[in-house]
């Protein structure tokens, strides 16, 4: 059907990943000419961010020990689509059950995680579910932006009318971090459609009730110190990217190692912190296919552009409605901060599982734990 001027596109396209050679070759040049930060001398550890030896080592192997090609085709092994909807591309992963009656179930990343995060799920959560994976608006191959103003509502409608567009009127959702704001937000826009909401990595924020604090356990005040300690230490990227996201990306999108940096000292945050490199939390090669997608699609501005927008949007910290959607909380205890009084103020939880090990990449940390929680939340709600 052709489309005329005043009609949108809703048609769903097949996509590949496809790099060009060049494209590969230059990111190896360029990791050969980095110009390194010479830092302060005598000084050890992260405290400061990534140190300058750890990130020549794992920049040397991203050179000449990475195979992108090896990871562009496991990408590739999941069919993979995009379509257009409010202007924007947004590029997805729909892997169909063999069950007809399974449930579908829409994934949603966080950053600076891609599609890519849930590369080691996709396929054993088809066994019980209709698979779709999103990439945001301004990540990876949902990029660029084709416009200003995607904020956490605007995305949330977007996926409910990707899920409507694959024929999908009842359908549940995940997401991790941001995943989960957009999650919640879309069961919130669109009850009638979404079952069920899982969650991990699930911000939780006290209000101004002094009521609020007490009785709390001895885990609770341990995971709202962590909530304090990461605002005051930890939120240098957010206050750059909420504010100028578009500076900070010239240097992310000309240095390959600037970018690597960029992320991979967010893995090393948000992870499981019995690990002492981000690497002994995530495999290194699903790490670095997760910055090489940021690298060669050239959206670390444009994935930066949601914190503006949130910092931006009055309605994004205005005062919401209690969601009504059936919610499952999987909490991380190494690293997550979430207390369940304050997600049971903003959301109908139903389910509340806690976790010894992994951080807020649950399901490049701990797949398995994720898988299970997600299949015993849904087969309860079914």
């Amino acid at each position: 059907m052709e489309n005329s001027s005043n009609t949108a596109d809703t048609s769903v396209r097949p996509f590949r990943v496809e790099i060009p050679q060049a494209d590969v070759d230059d990111l190896r040049h360029r990791l050969d000419r980095t110009r390194w930060n010479t830092g302060v001398r005598g000084l050890d550890g992260w405290s400061r961010g990534v140190p300058a030896d750890y990130l020549k080592e794992l920049a040397a192997y991203w050179a000449e020990g990475f195979d992108w090609r090896g990871a562009e085709a496991r990408l590739n092994d999941f069919p993979q689509y995009v379509t257009e909807i409010d202007g924007q591309d947004i590029h997805f992963v729909h892997v169909r059950s063999d069950r007809a009656e399974a449930t579908p179930l829409l994934l949603i990343h966080d950053w600076p995680g891609s599609f890519v995060q849930f590369i080691d799920v996709i396929e054993p959560l088809s066994r019980d579910f209709h698979v779709v994976v999103t990439s945001t608006p301004g990540v990876a191959f949902s990029g660029p932006l084709s416009s200003a103003g995607w904020n956490t509502g605007r995305i949330a409608g977007a996926f409910t009318t990707l899920m409507d567009r694959l024929g999908y009127d009842r359908y549940g959702v995940q997401g991790n971090g941001g995943g989960a704001w957009i999650a919640a937000e879309m069961g919130r826009t669109a009850p009638g459609s979404v079952v069920g909401i899982h969650v991990n990595g699930l911000v939780t924020f006290p209000s101004e009730d002094p009521a609020d604090f007490a009785g709390l356990t001895e885990g609770e005040q341990t995971r709202l110190e962590r909530l304090q300690r990461f605002r005051d230490d930890r939120m240098g990227f957010n206050a750059i990217q909420s504010t100028r996201p578009d500076t900070v990306a010239y240097g992310l999108n000309d240095s390959p190692a600037g970018q690597l940096a960029w992320i991979v000292e967010k893995f090393k945050e948000w992870t499981d912190t019995a690990s002492e490199l981000p690497e002994d939390a995530v495999d290194r090669d699903t790490l670095l296919t997760n910055v090489s997608v940021y690298w060669f699609t050239g959206t670390a501005g444009s994935s930066a552009h949601l914190y503006y927008e949130m910092a931006h949007d009055p309605g994004a910290w205005a005062p919401k409605e209690r969601g009504t959607v059936p919610t499952a909380v999987a909490v991380a205890l190494p690293s997550d901060v979430a207390i369940r009084r304050f997600a049971e103020r903003d959301h109908h939880v139903v389910r509340w599982t806690e976790f010894e090990r992994g951080g807020n990449f649950l399901s490049l940390e701990q797949p398995e734990l994720l898988i299970g929680d997600v299949r015993e939340f849904f087969a309860g709600l079914r």
